[in-house]
């Protein structure tokens, strides 16, 4: 049936009511506002996840009307991530003046953005929005949420618990709304059009609906992280933190462990370690048949991802050694592109192996896999020789370079690492996004410059040409 126009008006007026309401209330939120103020409103919807019960409660809810992940991960997620965002923002300046050079005679103000979207993912439908409400009210703005059609009712659940702790401290519920259900492609499409800036996690459509939009726009692009483990590595401790990234969350987070290329010289050595931790190897059949089961003409199969492993191992129809202490499974690669979709993201309990046969040719397999699918993300290594590192850094596509840690805890921030908390990480133009560093809350101000004349320094043209002049003549 054709889409009837007055459905559509309707749902747009309802968006626009929002927005306005929006608006509304950030003027007033803004107007005589105090650092203090951006401060305690951030805790407040911060406190509104992080109380333990609520926490529980929310993690619970997520995994049952998603069927994604599982509770106990979720709730150490919820935690973990809103504690290293409030650490991040603790000490920041996000109201007034932040900034006065004498020397440049540039002085600072930060600015509001004014009335922020967010299209939040079903993968982390408690964590990501709270921590997009916490880094819009650091900055001043008010912010509108647009879950996934399954993270709705915990969406709603959330907000209810943010407005009971903004009634503490005197703050406007509208400062923070969510599209009502049911959530439609016309909804989300007005709200694109009508804020003032996006930030957008998930599916790469959302992404691209959002950049053309016409409204300015902060999107991450995909994840398919590659780890290399080379012959320095110490294979236990590898072994102990990629399952332990892997497994996470069963495996929601853009961050885990996709592909793993393994050098020769200490190949079977690592799958002995690899298998301790939980990993276990398929043999051909049953890897065949997990790709049929896992890869299917419309994309992934719902049955499988973010699913326990046992479930997986079902679905699959797979026979494996023993079984009882599985965590996650393995396949080999047998190349790379589209016609290998095991060398794509997976969003899954299951990870492909590659062999290389030293380090530059893990370098080279790395590159062809973010090549396929998920440039510009991140790369992990495992390694002894940290200029191999930097070596990545310089040749790979990617915005991050993880060294000897667990990828999914350490690419979104950890507290023993400086990159900020975040669950969005940005893919630079490698992935087509605006931004190359973890979404914060930096990206939801506007900073305003007062410029004073300075005593003027403008160079000669001997200063500037002079070596170029020696060399290549006038």
């Amino acid at each position: 049936m054709p889409a009837d126009p007055r459905s559509d008006e309707m749902e747009t007026r309802l968006v626009d009511d929002l927005v306005a309401r929006a608006r509304k209330a950030q003027k007033a939120y803004e107007h005589g506002a105090t650092q203090d103020r951006y401060d305690k409103s951030a805790l407040a919807a911060a406190w509104a996840l992080m109380e333990p019960g609520r926490n529980q409660e929310l993690a619970g809810m997520a995994v049952e009307t998603t069927g994604l992940g599982n509770v106990a991960d979720k709730i150490r997620k919820n935690h973990r991530k809103t504690l290293g965002v409030l650490r991040d923002i603790k000490n920041s300046r996000t109201h007034g003046v932040i900034s006065d050079d004498p020397a440049t005679g540039i002085t600072e103000i930060a600015r509001p953005v004014g009335v922020v979207g967010a299209v939040v993912p079903s993968t982390n439908p408690v964590a990501t929005p709270t921590n997009n409400v916490v880094n819009a009210l650091k900055c001043g703005n008010a912010i509108i949420l647009s879950p996934s059609p399954a993270g709705v009712t915990v969406c709603e659940k959330l907000l209810g618990y943010m407005h009971a702790e903004f009634d503490k401290i005197g703050l406007d519920h509208d400062l923070v709304q969510m599209i009502p259900a049911p959530v439609s492609k016309v909804k989300a499409q007005r709200l694109m059009e009508s804020v003032d800036i996006l930030v957008v996690t998930g599916s790469q459509n959302n992404v691209h609906r959002a950049y053309s939009s016409g409204t300015p726009a902060i999107g991450v692009g995909a994840g398919n992280v590659t780890v290399i483990v080379d012959e320095t590595a110490d294979l236990a401790d590898a072994a102990g933190k990629i399952t332990a990234s892997k497994t996470f969350d069963n495996a929601t987070s853009c961050s885990s462990e996709n592909v793993i290329i393994v050098v020769d010289e200490i190949r079977d050595a690592f799958l002995g370690e690899l298998h301790a931790a939980g990993a276990r190897l398929l043999d051909a059949p049953n890897s065949a048949r997990l790709k049929q089961a896992l890869f299917q003409p419309g994309g992934l199969n719902r049955n499988m991802i973010a699913r326990d492993v046992d479930r997986v191992i079902e679905v699959a129809g797979v026979d494996i050694p023993d079984p009882g202490n599985a965590r996650f499974l393995l396949i080999e690669g047998e190349g790379i592109g589209s016609d290998h979709p095991e060398s794509g993201e997976k969003l899954s309990l299951v990870a492909t192996l590659y062999r290389a046969s030293d380090f530059d040719d893990a370098k080279r397999i790395a590159a062809a896999v973010l090549s396929h699918q998920g440039a510009g993300h991140s790369v992990g290594i495992h390694t002894a020789i940290d200029a191999r590192a930097l070596v990545l850094g310089e040749e790979i596509p990617a915005c991050r370079v993880i060294v000897n840690q667990a990828h999914c805890f350490a690419t979104g921030g950890s507290f023993d690492n400086g990159m900020p908390f975040s669950l969005s990480m940005g893919c630079g133009t490698w992935g087509g996004n605006s931004i190359d560093d973890n979404f914060n809350h930096r990206h939801l101000l506007n900073i305003t410059k007062v410029v004073r004349t300075i005593p003027s320094n403008e160079p000669s043209l001997e200063e500037i040409f002079g070596g170029y002049w020696k060399q290549a003549g006038k």
